[in-house]
């Protein structure tokens, strides 16, 4: 009796078990593709929008450049009555007028005559 007593408590308690794992919630397969696209599609429109914020940070740092360099080439004249030969004279002691050469203003871009810098920025 003991044996088969033993057996029926066991079973109960596998039932009980068997119930609370058929009831356990979970995600499905379909669940768990849409969250993956919808981080896809959050992923995609944040590197546009970074990519946006980049292309204006270069703009600005292309205006400041050539301000920089226009001021540098002003001061050039200032203190020795002409205009730099080159670009690379700005940055070149003993005037340094600029610490170092300019990213955006490239050497086709002055005119050693008038001083003048013709740069276009994105």
């Amino acid at each position: 009796m003991l044996h088969n007593g033993g057996n029926i408590m066991l079973h109960n308690m596998l039932t009980k078990a068997r119930r609370a794992r058929k009831d356990e919630g979970g995600f499905t397969l379909i669940e768990l593709l849409i969250v993956i696209v919808i981080l896809g599609v959050l992923a995609g429109i944040v590197v546009f929008s970074v990519r946006g914020i980049q292309d204006r940070g270069e703009a600005s740092a292309c205006k400041s450049d050539v301000a920089t360099t226009e001021t540098a080439v002003e001061a050039y004249y200032a203190k020795t009555g002409g205009y730099p030969a080159t670009l690379a004279d700005l940055s070149a002691a003993p005037n340094q007028f600029l610490r170092t050469a300019p990213k955006y203003v490239k050497t086709a871009d002055y005119t050693a005559a008038t001083g003048a810098i013709t740069t276009t920025c994105p």
